[in-house]
């Protein structure tokens, strides 16, 4: 297929809603990823009808306005079980979820522990900024120890969970990071992500040009990864523990393990996905 013919494509996946985002916002580059890797998936084949997203509440959601794709428009921390309901509703669908730290890390956590049991054949892009930015920089459960705010003038006292190391640890089959700056290798993430047969979590780390802007430019930090053994897995969650911008921030797939996914266990939805049909066209 011709560059023309790919960029007619991602043409097509933009809207003329007006952008909203801080001029020079890491999300333009995220939305950029997302463009570029329908449309390798849509130039393989996938109608773009057929593509849905889930969004929560925070900057990361306005791509929900930007990005020609059905969906809903969710509530914050709730955009696994909007993408679940979405995917048993109709499994012939490719459900992608788009997330912040805050909507994921905090209000929507039970969601994310228990994502790697159902493995539901979904794609969730968590945008990490590492601070509540939309309401104007608050803390989140990634923010480092000592993050000053208009909420915590006297700065976090708790240190940062660490996502990639919580789905290891919660059986999430498929765990990637990426770099928000780094359109063409986001992109690539994302593409394999969408083709793995389950739940997918691909966090990407972006920087917030407004608010807790001491965490910023990692860039230096990070190095390229392709993994699929789980203790080396083990090994590279921990290089990086969100709390400063030192030490080694490994991107791309840090583990990727092959698992029966939710349509696959259930037989309903394995008939569904198999005639190619949805429930109500289900014959009785």
């Amino acid at each position: 297929m011709s560059d023309k013919k790919i960029l007619d494509i991602k043409n097509k996946l933009g809207t003329k809603n007006e952008t909203t985002w801080c001029p020079g916002c890491p999300n333009y580059f995220i939305l950029e990823s997302v463009k570029k890797a329908l449309s390798e998936i849509i130039k393989s084949g996938i109608k773009q009808e057929s593509i849905v997203m889930a969004t929560g509440i925070g900057c990361h959601a306005k791509i929900f306005d930007y990005l020609n794709i059905g969906g809903i428009y969710g509530l914050h921390g709730r955009v696994i079980p909007t993408a679940t309901g979405m995917k048993i509703g109709n499994p012939n669908l490719i459900v992608l979820g788009f997330a912040g730290d805050g909507d994921t890390y905090s209000e929507g956590i039970s969601h994310f522990i228990h994502a790697g049991r159902y493995n539901v054949d979904m794609t969730f892009i968590v945008h990490d900024n590492q601070s509540f930015s939309l309401t104007t920089g608050q803390a989140t459960p990634t923010s480092q120890e000592g993050y000053k705010n208009k909420s915590e003038p006297l700065g976090e006292f708790n240190n940062p969970i660490n996502p990639l190391k919580l789905a290891l640890n919660s059986n999430i089959g498929f765990i990637a990071r990426g770099n928000a700056r780094n359109i063409e290798h986001t992109a690539e993430i994302i593409k394999k992500a969408i083709e793995y047969k389950g739940f997918s979590f691909v966090e990407i780390i972006q920087d917030c040009i407004i608010f807790n802007l001491e965490i910023n430019n990692k860039d230096k930090l990070m190095y390229k990864v392709e993994n699929k053994d789980y203790k080396k897995a083990l090994k590279l969650v921990d290089e990086w523990d969100y709390n400063s911008n030192q030490g080694k921030i490994p991107i791309g797939i840090i583990y990727e393990e092959q698992k029966p996914s939710l349509d696959e266990k259930w037989p309903q939805l394995s008939k569904l996905k198999k005639q190619k049909i949805t429930w109500k066209n289900l014959k009785k």
